[in-house]
């Protein structure tokens, strides 16, 4: 047996509650709503890590503005802490080139960032998951015990009905739900929160399209004043008594 599997446990033994924040499709903003999040909990004063695991696309980093910044060397990795959130990302070890990992690659890669992560104690551990539900999300259900999802979608018909996959797939893992948030809506229309109904999770509620949010990016103060995180900070209020409704 791999030895890292039992040092992944107590690595995430202090984290309280963690959140994966997963989509079927990429585009769909989910980097940016795990991100966002991740601020919104650390405005409120809670203890708040965010892991990129999206190796294909990294850009957690990008979003939040952090750079110049890196994790210390101490029986592990200690992510550093820029404005209140723990960071861990893949562009530590790969840097700006790409990280074309295949198979077992990728399953080795999910071990060893786990495993050598010092989170210490937190209130919130966000994953930001690579799209879908290939290898990457089947490693992190299988190795971060206690995780649950957020799923993300918008209301196009594909990207709904590769929500709908996820879905089906969780339920038969027996994985948490917290719910389904439909990200960039314009215009009324109940298609998101009719599917969600239709495969039994919560809908938390549908975050408006923000044409400015692009221009937020890198910028953790505007990000913040954004109608996206302001919405989502909304939304997402009830995760505050550790608990979503």
């Amino acid at each position: 047996m791999d030895p890292r599997l039992n040092i992944i446990d107590k690595r995430l033994e202090k984290v309280k509650r963690i959140i994966a924040v997963s989509g079927g499709k990429g585009g769909i903003g989910k980097s940016i709503t795990a991100s966002a999040l991740a601020m919104s909990l650390a405005k409120q004063n809670f203890k708040v890590g965010l892991l990129d695991l999206d190796f294909c696309g990294p850009s957690g980093h990008v979003i939040l503005g952090i750079e110049d910044v890196y994790p210390v060397e101490e029986k592990g990795l200690i992510p550093p802490v820029v404005s209140g959130i723990s960071f861990m990302s893949i562009i530590y070890f790969t840097g700006a080139n790409p990280a074309p990992l295949r198979g077992s690659e990728v399953s080795n890669a999910i071990i060893e960032l786990l495993a050598i992560t010092q989170w210490h104690e937190l209130d919130f551990l966000i994953i930001d998951m690579p799209p879908g539900i290939g290898d990457p999300a089947m490693d992190t259900i299988r190795l971060v015990k206690r995780v649950e999802f957020l799923v993300v979608t918008t209301r196009s018909r594909v990207a709904l009905s590769v929500m709908k996959k996820e879905l089906q797939v969780l339920q038969e893992l027996g994985k948490p739900v917290v719910g389904v948030l439909e990200n960039m809506k314009t215009g009324e229309n109940t298609a998101v929160k009719d599917e969600a109904a239709m495969m039994g999770v919560p809908f938390l509620g549908s975050v408006d399209f923000d044409l400015d949010l692009e221009n937020a990016l890198g910028d953790m103060d505007r990000l913040w004043s954004s109608n996206f995180a302001g919405q989502l900070k909304q939304l997402m209020a009830p995760i505050n008594t550790n608990t979503l409704i």
